[in-house]
């Protein structure tokens, strides 16, 4: 068991006591490895995984779980691919367990955690420039950006989430919007190529992001293929009425919105941008999308 005690707002660390009772209740008899710093959860589970560990359960938000996820290959390769992933959520947005029905109840999420359906899903990997300068990558379980989501990820990154992912990500959205100029993006989906004005170029394999928006309802993350939505020159006002829609999937229809899916995707946009993984943002643009098909084994409800 990963555990990351400072996710929802240190909350899993003080319900510490509830969270192991529950899973012993439950029959797991898990080594605990809590997380210190940025980046440990991936070590621990590379570490985990390397002895032979079957079982990885990841407690914290989205980005304990992408961590954990990454820890699962070491470079490109996978560690041990028969090992199985199950998530208790404990994070301030939890948007990868929505696609799988994990719940957020910590009883119910022991009791997936606890037992046998496993299901074999997709995952992807990004391909970018680090803040260092240097090209680097990793993986992704749920969305990726290039645009004005990075731009925004990386607002509320920096300034937090006092009153919750939800509240901050709409905010961190609409005061980015009103700076945020679109410019030029060079778009190139598997063999199609597109060369336009662009707001942001979203990359899915599941179908929620930035807390509760339902970015991608139509997403299949066991398809062998990412969701691909460039959003195209779309104005402040179009954003105010439409952001709702967000929310609720129904945005998909929107006569800017280019919906697509491909094994691999390529941004770059005329000014370096920011770019977003998992709710993060570890580097910048230019940028390429792939999807490593049924890479990993996550416990899901029966």
């Amino acid at each position: 068991m990963v555990v990351n005690p400072a996710s929802d707002h240190g909350r899993t660390g003080r319900r510490w006591p509830e969270i192991a009772r529950a899973a012993a209740a439950r029959g797991l008899d898990l080594d605990v490895r809590a997380t210190e710093a940025a980046g440990h959860a991936s070590e621990l589970t590379r570490a985990a995984l390397a002895e032979g560990v079957g079982l990885i359960v990841a407690v914290g938000g989205d980005g304990t779980v992408s961590e954990v996820a990454n820890g699962f290959f070491d470079g490109e390769t996978a560690v041990a691919p028969e090992a199985e992933l199950a998530v208790i959520p404990r994070g301030s947005g939890c948007d990868f367990v929505k696609t799988f029905g994990i719940p957020k109840q910590v009883d119910r999420a022991v009791a997936v955690a606890a037992g046998s359906t496993v299901r074999t899903v997709d995952l992807g990997r990004v391909r970018f420039t680090g803040w260092d300068g240097a090209p680097a990558a990793r993986i992704f379980c749920n969305v990726a950006s290039a645009g004005l989501t990075g731009v925004a990820a990386d607002r509320v990154n920096r300034s937090g989430k006092p009153l919750g992912a939800t509240v901050a990500f709409a905010w961190g959205t609409i005061v980015t919007f009103v700076g945020y100029r679109n410019s030029r993006f060079r778009v190139r989906i598997d063999e199609r190529e597109l060369d336009q004005v662009c707001n942001n170029v979203i990359v899915a394999n599941c179908r929620y992001y930035a807390s509760g928006m339902k970015i991608m309802p139509m997403a299949d993350p066991a398809d062998g293929l990412l969701d691909v939505l460039v959003w195209g020159d779309v104005g402040k006002a179009d954003l105010a009425r439409n952001l709702h829609k967000l929310y609720r999937g129904t945005h998909v229809g929107h006569p800017k919105a280019d919906i697509s899916r491909a094994r691999r995707v390529a941004v770059e946009p005329d000014i370096v941008l920011p770019i977003e993984a998992d709710g993060e943002t570890p580097g910048v643009t230019p940028v390429a999308f792939e999807v490593v098909p049924s890479a990993l084994r996550l416990r899901v409800p029966s």
